[in-house]
């Protein structure tokens, strides 16, 4: 299980065109890392929604949003489109690193990230872990404790 203020796990992902992003491509800035379910589903669609209307706010705090789910890019890319997203999706198809983050469910043969979230310092430590998460409510409860966390 993961802790606070222990080193988060790496990754390796490609975003909706194609392009690899790994934990070390955000040293030096607060991170947002957010799993979900699956794009364009109500629930998801609200937490990036709220995400995106927020983005501003993240980028005052110098802070990152990155979402994740076991979606393949061409999925996220039209869920970005259809929702005017303005951060980066990550496909994680094998659920890997949602395994690594204890975000994922399996089900036999299905798979999906659960939806969790975690603030990363700069340093790549975990400094805040959210197991529960209202995905109407988690965006200001994200900038609220990122704010306090920087104190």
């Amino acid at each position: 299980m993961l802790e606070i203020n222990q080193p988060a796990p790496d990754f390796s992902l490609a975003d909706a065109q194609g392009i690899s992003h790994s934990l070390n491509d955000f040293q030096g800035q607060w991170l947002i890392l957010y799993f979900y379910p699956k794009d364009n589903t109500p629930g998801c669609t609200k937490e990036a929604c709220s995400l995106r209307d927020n983005l501003a706010q993240f980028k005052t705090l110098n802070a990152t949003v990155i979402g994740i789910s076991t979606d393949n890019s061409a999925s996220h890319l039209k869920f970005i489109e259809k929702q005017s997203l303005n951060f980066s999706l990550l496909a994680d198809s094998n659920g890997k690193v949602s395994a690594s983050y204890n975000a994922l469910f399996k089900l036999g043969p299905i798979k999906f990230s659960k939806r969790h979230s975690f603030i990363i310092n700069p340093e790549g430590e975990i400094t805040k872990i959210y197991r529960s998460v209202s995905p109407s409510l988690h965006s200001q409860e994200l900038l609220s404790d990122l704010a306090q966390l920087q104190k």
